[in-house]
């Protein structure tokens, strides 16, 4: 306690505010009060009219307070919204006005109880009848009329943010809405919400860097989960025929405006089913939670104007020979291919050993910027999608889709892989990436989920969906920080 008080001399502001502390707790009054029985939010206050003479019990915090002699103006908010207050100490009583509201401050947490009334201005305000303090603010919040615009201490101070920032407030609340809108429109399905494990013992699921953590007691390296796809296909070889998990996964690789190292997922399996009918799916997800959050399927996104439905299909194929005038469809040898991408102006790394990697990163760095409006772009080659079916007239190519809107990928989708042999044969390619120096190849070949298969894996599709990129979509928020409430920050030095 000594320690906290020593800064205060480096502090004068917050030294000011303990002096009023001391002098309330003189009064008999605790600064950090007890429980108040708030009886209303200060939205619904809001609904009601002034003629209906009906006294509301409420509390918020302080955002604005002025005030001189026997009359105060403050504007109180919560959750739900902001109204003003007005006390007047002929009306309030002289001890409370003189022990509390002449120690008051913005920030304040204040419990009140009050009638409604129009000022002259035609404001709704509360006439306050009795005031308590609930908690007294120590640390100034920032100036009003410039608000928190500095976006790094907006990420770091998310808690500052969100009280002086109220659209931000809004843009967690929809993304409530939509993770509620997600888990509806599945569990409507026949979909089961299941839990699967956070910590691997094996890399798998996803092409990407993990993070790796150690178990003392059985003595073992784990993964932080990149995706929890091996583990949910394992619950249809059970039996189950519908699931889905809504979760954490873990990414140990760059940050940017669209990429967090912990973000938010939700990736679902039907049994009968294959990739086209994951489309309908994704399309139907997408459309309905646009719809239910935002009352249309019309956005606009980064002044791009956006129609979520009736999504466009295309073979990842024909859009590069559209987009380049490269025809893949034409066999060709690994050489050709890369003379090919060195025309282009494509560097081929020293994993990529087939037509197929080259084919992928045509895509990548020619076509993906080209897509804007909703679209599936389907027949990923096998090289790169090492738990996706073949497809059945072209083995080069899988049935396989991923979902781009507005440059970006929002979904990724396939018919799933289900001869055990085959998926034994992908992993072992998997593992000679790996030692070929590809960091998001899987080093190991997952026997459990090979067994697994063995027992018999139906015909099923599968889908993943990124949730924060959706958020930012439906929310027009220009970066994925913008969208988690606690996102990684670089330390400070």
């Amino acid at each position: 306690m000594e320690k906290y008080f020593d800064r205060l001399e480096k502090e004068p502001l917050i030294a000011e505010r303990w002096k009023k502390i001391e002098e309330l707790e003189s009064y008999g009054i605790k600064p950090f009060g007890k429980k108040y029985d708030k009886q209303i939010m200060i939205g619904d206050i809001l609904k009601h009219k002034p003629e209906e003479n009906l006294k509301f019990k409420t509390a918020g915090r302080i955002m604005s307070l002025r005030g001189k002699g026997k009359v105060y103006f403050a504007h109180i908010e919560d959750q739900s919204g902001k109204i003003q207050i007005y006390i007047k100490k002929d009306e309030l009583g002289e001890e409370q006005f003189d022990h509390i509201v002449k120690m008051l401050n913005v920030g304040d947490i204040i419990g009140l109880e009050g009638e409604l009334f129009i000022t002259h201005t035609e404001e709704l305000t509360l006439r306050v009848k009795s005031i308590a303090l609930l908690t007294k603010n120590v640390r100034s919040l920032p100036e009003k009329y410039h608000g928190l615009t500095d976006v790094e201490i907006r990420y770091r101070k998310r808690y500052v943010d969100l009280i002086m920032n109220p659209e931000v407030r809004d843009t967690f609340i929809k993304r409530t809405k939509i993770i509620k809108a997600i888990r509806k429109y599945l569990d409507d399905r026949g979909f089961l919400e299941v839990e699967t494990p956070i910590m691997h013992p094996i890399l798998g699921g996803a092409a990407a860097k993990p993070f790796i953590t150690h178990h003392n007691t059985l003595n073992i390296d784990l993964y932080l989960r990149i995706a929890p796809e091996l583990y949910l296909k394992k619950l249809i070889v059970g039996g189950f025929e519908r699931v889905y998990d809504l979760n954490r996964n873990f990414r140990n690789e760059g940050i940017s405006t669209r990429h967090n190292p912990e973000f938010t997922m939700v990736e679902l399996y039907q049994a009968h089913a294959d990739f086209h009918d994951m489309m309908d799916l994704c399309e139907g997800i997408i459309s309905s939670v646009c719809k239910e959050v935002n009352g249309t399927t019309d956005i606009e996104y980064d002044g791009v104007k956006l129609s979520l439905k009736n999504f466009a299909r295309v073979h990842m194929v024909d859009m590069i020979k559209e987009v380049t005038g490269v025809d893949f469809w034409k066999e060709m040898t690994f050489e050709e291919a890369k003379q090919i991408a060195k025309e282009h102006h494509i560097e081929v790394a020293d994993h990529m050993n087939s037509v197929g990697h080259i084919i992928n990163e045509f895509f990548e760095q020619k076509c993906e910027e080209k897509v804007i409006q909703p679209t599936f772009v389907y027949g990923h080659p096998v090289e790169i999608s090492p738990l996706a079916k073949r497809n059945e007239d072209n083995p080069n190519f899988t049935d396989r889709f991923e979902l781009f809107i507005n440059k970006r990928e929002y979904a990724n989708a396939f018919t799933e892989l289900n001869d055990p042999a085959d998926q034994r044969g992908r992993f072992e390619s998997q593992v000679e990436e790996a030692m070929h120096g590809n960091e998001e190849a899987t080093p190991e070949i997952d026997e459990s989920f090979v067994e697994a298969l063995e027992y018999g894996l139906p015909p099923t599709g599968g889908l993943g969906i990124g949730i924060d990129r959706l958020v930012m979509l439906l929310t027009g928020a220009p970066s994925i920080r913008d969208v988690i409430l606690f996102p990684q920050m670089k330390p400070r030095d």
